[in-house]
């Protein structure tokens, strides 16, 4: 008798989704991992970098800046990453919420009856729940918006104590000018950078009310399980 044609026992079942379970758990923690690689390149890299520049007097601050566009390329690694973690993460709450829960408080109902056919579905058809812009939000607000801030910091005061501690505003921003290249274009690109940043940390506050729903209760919107 093939597979498909012999039913399941209901022990069987609870097996074969308890394995399913541990799996998902297994994939989710190693896009964890993942993630925290990354973030720890970007800290790691960004204190090297800053030590460095201020070591001596004469390292440009140029350094400052090329190191904010290095952390832009892991921010870059890391929201995709993340998108790949959301979709085990997701996996795993709902088989939590819907599977387990019931189990645990012997109440053998599972709070989403349709559940199942979501599960199945994004087994047949995996779909990404969070969107790219949605991932870089989220980076953003969570670690990478600081990093940045750091960097401008440090860039900011870079300038005003080297070559020599300026004493006026004027003084400050021929520090800011690197050869023939006057201190507002920097001013300008930085300005604009900061900026994109920080709209991105706004976004990433609506974007992770979905991560909130799954972490902290019953997925009240599934619409980011599509289809």
């Amino acid at each position: 008798m093939d597979f498909e044609s012999t039913p399941l026992t209901r022990s069987e079942y609870i097996s074969a989704m308890v394995h399913f379970y541990r799996g998902e758990v297994a994939r989710s923690n190693i896009w964890r991992q993942r993630l925290d690689q990354t973030t720890n390149w970007a800290v790691v890299t960004t204190a090297a970098i800053i030590t460095f520049t201020f070591a001596a007097t004469e390292r440009t601050h140029v350094l400052l800046l090329l190191s904010s566009f290095v952390t832009l390329g892991f921010l870059w690694i890391e929201a995709r990453r993340f998108r790949y973690f959301s979709v085990y993460r997701a996996r795993v709450r709902m088989l939590e919420e819907n599977f387990l829960l019931p189990i645990v408080t012997r109440n053998l109902i599972s709070p989403k009856p349709d559940w199942r056919e979501f599960v199945a579905m994004d087994l047949d058809v995996p779909k990404f729940k969070i969107t790219p812009v949605e991932s870089l939000a989220l980076r953003v607000r969570y670690n990478y918006y600081w990093l940045f801030t750091a960097q401008a910091a440090a860039w900011l005061l870079k300038t005003w104590m080297h070559p020599d501690p300026a004493l006026t505003l004027r003084e400050w921003y021929g520090h800011m000018g690197v050869g023939t290249v006057p201190g507002w274009p920097l001013l300008l690109i930085g300005g604009l950078f900061f900026a994109a940043m920080s709209v991105l940390f706004v976004l990433g506050g609506r974007a992770g009310e979905i991560v909130e729903d799954e972490i902290h209760g019953y997925e009240s919107d599934r619409g980011h399980w599509k289809f």
